[in-house]
């Protein structure tokens, strides 16, 4: 990777009016600051509080992959020319013809971390290690940061989201009860442990085959992976299931009543939360080493269809877990365990900079309530938006929360910006809609 400096703004730096701030750079304001990238008659800055790009680092276990092509990168599905994608990061790196002979099913998550830090690193309109502390709004929004105040007439808020555990795990989290989203640090001392993973999505997959293939200095002792879900249940990546990941399908959605919206994210959750095939198929061939080659069956266990309602301290510092069947709720187990990786998924990110604001926007069950372009309903003049990335997966389907339509996202902001109408991508193949169908003629 390149060493180009972090462009640190300080309280000195003359900074003009500005057409939109950032407040947040990570994948979702990356690639509007990509789009925006050269417009001088859209003057914009991000701003990020992390001093350096991070995306999921104690996560990247050696081997995951990602779980969406890498035309899905920052910009290519809406701009492919623009010098802000994956290509452009290979090409920069003298690592084109390597990556292509290398010929990935998948490509390594690693690399594409590499990529989107690069292209924070090379956009000078992105600052790091300055925190958005409050917005206020008079006309023009007044954006008070940690270092200096700037006013823009429209707001990108991007600040993504935080780990989520249970209720009843919050106050024991620490060394030995902790989210996925520090594996990688904390699961160092796990060697000789008996661990539960808790979490049956992709996550949770990969924190259990990691922890079982360590080398045998390394490897806890027993690691049991339990999961609400029935089975272990691999990601629908199927042809037509990836039409729900186009931006005809999530215009479709956002049409919908809440009510049916809510029903289709439930129905449709393998579509973006499953399992990748590789990694299941690893998973199993390191059980049957296990059991059949290493005869060592009590290595591991596999419980799914169960709900953690507990986790109480035992005895010598352990952890007992109560779970309850959801097909037999008679049924109740206690597990005892050294360690807990919960695995339980993500929410939205708090914005306490936007308190001053708040009693101006509508929500709708806990979200701001966006229009077709992603912009917050709220009491302000029509041409001063507060766009909202990320955060409204209620209303835009699965795909808000995914990487797949992240370009196409950002763009419709873009045009919004520019005054212009937004860029018409191509159909899909099916009609979703009987109330926007293409007219067909039937001829007997």
């Amino acid at each position: 990777m390149g060493t180009a400096p972090q462009h640190h703004s300080t309280s000195d730096d003359p900074t003009p009016h500005l057409r939109i701030v950032g407040i947040g750079a990570g994948p979702a304001n990356l690639s509007l600051a990509a789009l925006l990238h050269g417009d001088a008659a859209q003057p914009h800055r991000f701003f990020d509080r992390k001093a350096d790009f991070t995306w999921h680092d104690d996560q990247l276990i050696t081997g995951a992959t990602l779980q969406v092509s890498i035309f899905k990168d920052l910009v290519s599905l809406s701009d492919p020319t623009n010098r802000f994608s994956f290509l452009s990061y290979l090409h920069e790196h003298g690592r084109t013809y390597h990556f292509l002979n290398a010929k990935f099913a998948e490509v390594p998550r690693t690399e594409f971390r590499n990529y989107l830090a690069w292209a924070a690193r090379s956009n000078e309109n992105i600052a790091f290690g300055e925190s958005v502390e409050r917005v206020d709004f008079d006309g023009v929004f007044h954006v008070t940061t940690d270092r200096r105040r700037v006013t823009a007439d429209n707001l990108a808020v991007g600040v993504g989201t935080v780990p989520w555990v249970p209720d009843f795990v919050r106050p024991h989290r620490g060394p030995t009860q902790f989210h996925v989203s520090e594996h990688l640090s904390r699961s160092k001392a796990l060697g000789g442990k008996r661990v539960a993973v808790v979490g049956g999505g992709q996550s949770g997959a990969e924190a259990f085959l990691d922890l079982l293939s360590r080398p045998e200095s390394e490897r806890p002792q027993r690691v049991v992976w339990i999961s609400r879900r029935r089975n272990y249940f691999p990601i629908d990546d199927s042809t037509f299931t990836n039409d729900f990941f186009m931006p005809d399908y999530s215009d479709y959605f956002f049409r919908l009543p809440e009510a049916k919206r809510s029903e289709l994210i439930s129905a449709h959750l393998l579509a973006s939360d499953g399992i990748s095939e590789s990694t299941l198929r690893a998973i199993y061939q390191e059980l049957y080493r296990l059991q059949f080659i290493e005869r060592d069956e009590h290595r591991f266990g596999l419980l799914p269809n169960r709900t953690v309602t507990a986790a109480d301290r035992a005895g010598g510092g352990a952890w007992e877990l109560t779970l309850h069947h959801n097909d037999e709720p008679d049924q109740t187990q206690c597990l005892a365990v050294d360690a807990v990786v919960w695995a339980t998924g993500f929410r939205p990110a708090p914005k306490p900079f936007l308190e001053p604001l708040l009693d101006r926007m509508a929500t709708e069950h806990g979200e701001f309530r966006v229009d077709e372009d992603f912009a917050a309903e709220w009491d302000g003049p029509p041409d001063r938006s507060i766009f909202v990335q990320n955060a409204v997966r209620g209303q835009r389907g699965l795909p808000d929360v995914n990487l797949s339509l992240n370009a196409w996202r950002a763009r419709r902001i873009a045009d919004r910006l520019r005054g212009r109408p937004a860029a018409d991508p191509a159909m899909s193949f099916i009609e979703w809609s009987a109330k926007h169908a293409r007219e067909t003629q039937w001829t007997l």
